[in-house]
C-alpha cells in the first residue's frame, strides 16, 4: 500500500493513499508546466478508482490524542506565555515554491506590523530552512523579549506549539507543517503563496477554498479568531486502511 501518487498502475495495488494535489496537478497552468510526454504518468485522466483514498493534505501523528499529550508536557513552558501566542514555522523553498532572503526580509515587515497584537511569538525553522533566511530573522528578533527563537537545541517544541499556539503564520511550501496547522481548527496564515507552482498551488487553493488558511498580510489583529472545519485526514485514511483489511478477512479493533 503506498502513500502518496506511486507513478505507476495504480491496479497493482490493493490501496493508495495520496493528497489530492498529489493525485491532480487539476489546472490548465498546472498541467502547461508538465511536457506533453509525461502528462499521463503524472496526472490522471479519470476518477480514482475505488481503491484510491483521497486526502486533502499529508499524513500526520498530531491528532486530538497526541495534542493534549503535548500540551500536558509543554504546559510549564508554553502555559505562562502572554497571549495571544503567534507560531510561525519556516520550512525551506522548493522547486515548486521558490524563496529566499526577499521572503525572509518581507515576513519580518508582517511581524513587525502585527507584533502589537500579540502576547507572544515563537519562531521555528525545519531542516531544510536556508541559514541566509534564518540568520535575517534571528538578526531582528533575538532581542525582541516578545519573540523567542527555537536554536534547534534541546526538546524539539513542535508539538507544543500545535497545542498551545491561538494562530500560526507558515511558509506556504510545507505541505506538513500546513496539514498540522490546519488540524487544529485554529487560525492559519500562510506566507509565500503566490509564489507557488503546480501542485503546491492546488493545494494552497483548497486550503482557501475550505476556510482553513488566509494570506498573511501584515494587517492582522492576532488576537481576531475564525472558524472552520479541521483537518482529519489521518484518522480517514486509517478508516479506509482497516475497510481494505477487514474485507480480506483481517479485521482490526480499533
Amino acid at each position: 500500500m503506498p502513500i502518496q501518487h506511486p507513478r505507476s498502475r495504480l491496479n497493482r495495488f490493493d490501496l493508495v493513499i495520496t493528497p489530492q494535489h498529489d493525485y491532480y496537478p487539476l489546472t490548465p497552468h498546472g498541467q502547461r508546466q508538465i511536457p506533453w510526454f509525461l502528462r499521463r504518468w503524472i496526472t490522471p485522466r479519470r476518477p480514482p478508482a475505488r481503491h484510491v483514498v483521497l486526502t486533502v493534505g499529508a499524513l500526520h501523528p498530531a491528532d486530538s490524542a497526541a495534542l493534549r499529550s503535548a500540551a500536558s508536557v509543554w504546559h510549564d513552558e508554553l502555559a505562562p506565555l502572554a497571549r495571544p501566542l503567534l507560531v510561525v514555522n519556516i520550512g525551506g523553498p522548493t522547486s515548486s515554491c521558490q524563496y529566499g532572503a526577499d521572503l525572509a526580509k518581507q515576513l519580518i515587515a508582517m511581524l513587525q506590523n502585527v507584533l502589537w497584537s500579540c502576547g507572544s511569538i515563537r519562531i521555528s525553522f525545519s531542516r531544510r530552512t536556508p541559514e541566509k533566511v534564518s540568520k535575517i530573522l534571528l538578526k531582528e528578533f533575538s532581542s525582541n523579549p516578545k519573540v523567542y527563537i527555537w536554536d534547534g537545541e534541546g526538546p524539539n517544541p513542535h508539538m507544543g506549539h500545535l497545542a498551545w499556539a491561538d494562530a500560526f503564520v507558515i511558509t506556504a511550501d510545507s505541505v506538513s507543517m500546513l496539514s498540522e496547522a490546519c488540524t487544529t481548527g485554529k487560525p492559519v496564515y500562510v506566507i509565500g503563496a503566490e509564489r507557488c507552482t503546480w501542485k503546491l498551488a492546488d493545494f494552497q487553493k483548497s486550503l482557501r477554498e475550505r476556510g482553513a488558511v488566509r494570506p498573511f498580510t501584515g494587517k492582522e489583529d492576532i488576537s481576531e479568531s475564525w472558524s472552520y472545519t479541521p483537518l482529519n485526514d489521518t484518522a480517514g485514511a486509517a478508516s479506509q486502511v482497516m475497510k481494505a483489511l477487514a474485507a480480506r478477512g483481517w479485521p482490526i479493533d480499533a
